[in-house]
């Protein structure tokens, strides 16, 4: 019996772990734990409840408005004392959050083998997306196995010198988590009119803060005003450098719902409801293609590019001009909007967690003969 420690702190890590923790709990040598950060408290909680996982440990560390630095020196203290407690025989984290920097290097101080999940994900900046960039790369260079989410992923890893032998292409585990809840088809929450196309919103990147997120809210209330028969629907992230511009913004107008984040579920059938997502998030990227929703990235550049190489994804930045043309064509020729609308899913098949429960167990069984 080998136990693996999966760590989790945020909402979108704990949509892409947690089939990776039920495909272990289903493998007879894994001792399967569930250690928490709370990177976020309360839609990390929503998540792992959905899925009915409940941690084995939680660190319970965020503040209010946390700082990065503070974060990352709390972080990596209370995984130290943990790891020394828990003592795995391997630890895994997914993405490219504090959590996953702090997870890998207190893994490296203790020479605890750690598995990155969506391991390989670039852009060549590491001011974009930051700090994500800077600790998926940090991460790289901490973690033992490498499981990367496509082709492309894996060819970043290998110009960086990582072992091919370290690296398994699984396909993404945000596809094995969105097949799943999507077919539950859950109420949405707020009240919506039917009779108009629906664009969905979401948008929270740190590196946006400011004029160039104020620029992009500017330019979804100018699409209202010039289409009737849309309405916008933005459920506002927590932090207040987006909430507090998003409501000064957007809020008053008669085509735009502001609400408050919605449970995974519920986002799901959003993103099946929408005609159209303006988003600067990572997953959505991954996961609105699969489900034949045409995406505007609210970004200059993305680590995800193999949505955009087939046409379903394209970034538009925070340029009102840019925001405001590419919206108005989805919605007005057709022909464009269906070629963005093709379902296709360059980062998964559903099997993405089996993949890797299957490589932990190469890795790590014969260690017991």
């Amino acid at each position: 019996m080998k136990t693996v420690l999966c760590v989790v702190g945020t909402r979108p890590e704990a949509i892409k772990m947690a089939p990776v923790i039920l495909a272990l709990r289903r493998e007879p040598w894994a001792r399967v734990r569930v250690l928490a950060t709370a990177q976020h408290r309360r839609m990390l909680d929503q998540l792992l409840g959905l899925f009915e996982i409940a941690p084995d440990v939680d660190l319970d560390l965020m503040r209010p408005d946390q700082a990065l630095a503070d974060l990352t020196a709390r972080m990596i203290t209370a995984l130290d004392a943990s790891l020394g407690q828990e003592d795995p025989d391997i630890v895994l984290a997914q993405g490219d959050t504090t959590t996953v920097l702090t997870t890998g290097l207190a893994c490296f101080y203790r020479r605890i083998p750690f598995g990155h999940v969506e391991a390989g994900l670039r852009t060549g900046d590491l001011a974009n997306p930051f700090p994500e960039e800077m600790n998926r790369t940090v991460a790289s260079r901490l973690a033992r196995i490498h499981f990367a989410p496509t082709a492309a992923a894996r060819a970043n890893l290998l110009r960086e010198g990582i072992p091919d032998a370290a690296i398994h292409v699984t396909g993404n585990t945000v596809i094995d988590a969105l097949l799943q809840v999507a077919e539950q088809n859950v109420p949405i929450g707020p009240e919506l009119d039917a009779t108009k196309r629906l664009v969905l919103v979401t948008a929270h990147r740190r590196e946006s803060f400011g004029l160039p997120l104020r620029e992009a809210f500017g330019a979804l209330r100018t699409l209202a005003d010039r289409n009737h028969d849309i309405q916008v629907l933005y459920p506002i992230h927590l932090n207040p450098n987006v909430s507090g511009p998003a409501r000064e913004i957007l809020g008053g107008h008669p085509r735009i719902v502001l609400c408050d984040p919605l449970d995974y579920a519920p986002f799901v059938s959003v993103m099946k409801r929408s005609h159209l997502i303006v988003t600067d998030s990572g997953g959505v990227q991954e996961e609105a293609p699969a489900l034949g929703k045409p995406v505007l990235v609210l970004r200059y550049e993305t680590e995800r590019p193999e949505a955009v190489a087939e046409g379903v994804v394209k970034l538009v930045g925070t340029s009102p001009e840019r925001i405001l043309a590419e919206a108005q064509r989805l919605l007005d020729d057709p022909q464009a909007y269906a070629a963005m609308a093709r379902g296709v899913s360059p980062y998964g098949d559903g099997h993405a967690a089996d993949r890797i429960a299957a490589a932990l167990r190469q890795s790590l069984q014969p260690r017991d003969a």
